[in-house]
């Protein structure tokens, strides 16, 4: 019982401490990307000054000067914006442990999908974060990034293509949480190798009275604009898995792609606003039009999904494959080992309660596969298809 309370209680605390730290980092990237596109030139500048704004909040007004490489001067006080990043991913991969890694075959593992063992589906999955960064660096290292339309659609189609290994390999729910990681870690990464190193050696040349290399701070905007691009995919994948529609379904591999495709378009309306250039509008139709897609793919069903029958299920044999495969966790008191209560207070141990949760039943084990978690209770396709029907009918 007490390695389910500490673990629980671990997992609060992380993922309270990975929020925070998540919006600060998100806070002051979006923030300093708005500035650096708003700055205007003026006439007469300090030597390096690239541009100037004005800004006003909390009833103050702030004026704000951007040195394309560095002041002539050291200043006296610096702040530097890296903590909020460091944390926010090790407070991650510490959820990954806790959540995912010491609960491979719930949450993981799909046993419809490849029968792994939970220590080869943890090693799959550190082995492809650590793999997917280093090929994301190789290739910014070796210049293909200064062509970025080409670079941005090879990352494109990188990232969709170990989108659909991973739907192949873990559970929809697993997957959906890896790609979400390997884009946070590419995101870090950014920081903690290239865009703090860099600040670092302009800081050192400055103080050693020489002229910082322009080609430090320019390598540093390429990954910080990166980074711009590929915060609103990470968000959405971050929080898919409260929504068993979008990892648990037939099509969850084009559901990741379009966010993949959505994110950074929409990134681009805010960015060209921010410039001072004319709004593009049309970010909203295709934003629209993408969402319909997801919406589409989600009612596509769960892969093993079979054909619903005509006739309305009886209630008793909904109610026997319901007894059979969820209400060992979904009852008063659990009998699956290292459960002790049941998952977010549904019950499924009765009459009454199997009919007052049908959407939820409907929702996370007909309409998608997010329930048994791994398939650990290996529902069939056939089972699914008598609840689709059921729930339907209600």
């Amino acid at each position: 019982m007490w390695a389910s309370i500490i673990s629980e209680w671990l997992s609060l605390i992380f993922r309270w401490l990975h929020v925070i730290t998540a919006v600060a980092w998100i806070g002051s990237s979006f923030y300093f990307i708005a500035l650096d596109l708003s700055l205007k030139p003026r006439e007469g500048p300090p030597q390096g000054v690239m541009g100037e704004a004005w800004q006003v909040h909390g009833g103050g007004f702030y004026h704000m000067v951007k040195y394309l490489v560095a002041p002539a001067q050291m200043p006296s006080e610096l702040t530097w914006f890296k903590w909020e990043a460091y944390t926010t991913w090790l407070s991650g991969f510490v959820l990954m442990i806790v959540v995912y890694y010491l609960n491979a075959d719930l949450f993981l593992v799909d046993k419809s999908i490849l029968d792994l063992t939970p220590v080869q589906a943890g090693l799959f999955s550190f082995g492809s974060l650590a793999l997917a960064w280093l090929l994301y660096e190789a290739a910014c290292r070796s210049g293909l990034a200064k062509h970025e339309l080409p670079f941005a659609i090879g990352g494109y189609v990188f990232l969709v293509a170990l989108t659909f290994a991973f739907t192949h390999v873990l559970s929809g729910r697993g997957a959906f949480n890896q790609i979400g990681a390997i884009i946070g870690t590419i995101m870090v990464a950014n920081v903690f190798t290239l865009i703090i190193p860099n600040q670092k050696k302009i800081v050192a040349a400055l103080l050693r009275g020489e002229t910082p290399d322009p080609r430090l701070g320019k390598a540093g905007k390429e990954r910080s604009v990166h980074n711009n691009y590929l915060t609103l995919p990470v968000v959405v994948l971050m929080i898919s898995n409260h929504y068993p529609l979008l990892f648990g379904t037939r099509y969850n591999w084009a559901i990741v792609a379009i966010v993949l495709a959505l994110g950074p378009v929409i990134r681009h309306f805010f960015n060209e606003r921010h410039k001072g250039n004319p709004s593009p509008w049309w970010v909203w139709g295709v934003a629209a039009a993408g969402m319909i897609a997801i919406l589409l793919l989600s009612a596509a069903g769960p892969r093993d999904a079979k054909a619903a029958a005509s006739a309305q299920p009886a209630f008793a044999q909904v109610e026997e494959i319901v007894t059979s495969r969820c209400s060992m966790c979904h009852a008063a008191e659990p009998v699956w080992d290292g459960i002790v209560t049941a998952p977010k207070g549904v019950l499924l141990d009765s009459t009454d309660n199997i009919q007052r949760n049908a959407r939820l039943i409907a929702r996370n084990a007909a309409w998608s596969s997010a329930m048994p978690p791994g398939n650990i209770t290996e529902i069939t396709g056939e089972e699914r298809a008598v609840l689709a029907a059921w729930a339907g009918a209600q």
